[in-house]
């Protein structure tokens, strides 16, 4: 798998590269799009081969984390803005997808944790794209609600709550093992990556159905950094 995942990476490179290259020289709509298609598809096996290199770490354990002291409120912001710049471009091309909205709230402004930037940047990622994934079959607009807490002194907690169309019962005792997933897109390897960075981290992750029976709630927790001084 490792080998097979590191394969992958290399054609991939100069498919992304000039890719990009081609759509900021294209002026003409049509063949903007062409290219669209194929830097979209070429990032979606990028992901796939990171998605296969990250559970061959985890299971190997040599997953390293490559942690900082941050402001994991101002971290979530950040990922969310740039996800919300992404969906523009996306509704803009795709008119017929239903509207997806998603909104920030917290009452802190300072939450210090001891963390690997990246790795949890692509746990939120995972839980946004698992939600946006399934919006089209939606017979609303799709709401995401992201809140972020502190419990105590010492541990501060993440909840992100849609109203799409919730997890497959058959699904959610499996969510966070490998390959569990009844989606056509998707190897179900997102959740299982996700909760073994938290837990790497020292937090715990889970998920369950929103009792009101509209969509469902991804919770994860990390400890908080202790106050310097």
């Amino acid at each position: 798998m490792n080998v097979a995942a590191h394969e992958l990476r290399t054609p991939l490179q100069p498919i992304l590269g000039l890719s990009d290259v081609l759509m900021h020289e294209i002026t003409e709509p049509k063949e903007y799009e062409l290219i669209n298609i194929i830097a979209r598809n070429a990032k979606r096996l990028q992901r796939l081969a990171e998605n296969i290199l990250d559970v061959t770490k985890i299971e190997g354990g040599t997953l390293k984390l490559r942690k900082e002291r941050l402001n994991i409120v101002e971290l979530i912001s950040n990922v969310i803005k740039d996800y919300n710049t992404e969906l523009a471009k996306e509704q803009q091309n795709y008119r017929d997808n239903n509207e997806i909205t998603l909104s920030y709230n917290t009452s802190e402004n300072f939450i210090p944790v001891e963390a690997d930037s990246d790795r949890i940047v692509q746990v939120i990622l995972n839980i946004l794209d698992n939600a946006t994934k399934f919006a089209k079959k939606n017979l609303h607009d799709l709401v995401i609600s992201i809140t972020v807490q502190k419990i105590d002194y010492d541990e501060m907690i993440v909840n992100i709550k849609d109203n799409g169309t919730g997890i497959d019962l058959q699904i959610l005792p499996k969510l966070f093992t490998k390959f569990a997933t009844k989606s056509q897109s998707g190897t179900g390897l997102g959740m299982f990556i996700a909760k073994n960075i938290i837990e790497a981290h020292g937090g715990k992750m889970w998920a369950k159905n929103n009792p009101d029976g509209n969509g469902a709630t991804f919770t994860f927790t990390l400890p908080v950094s202790p106050q310097h001084g």
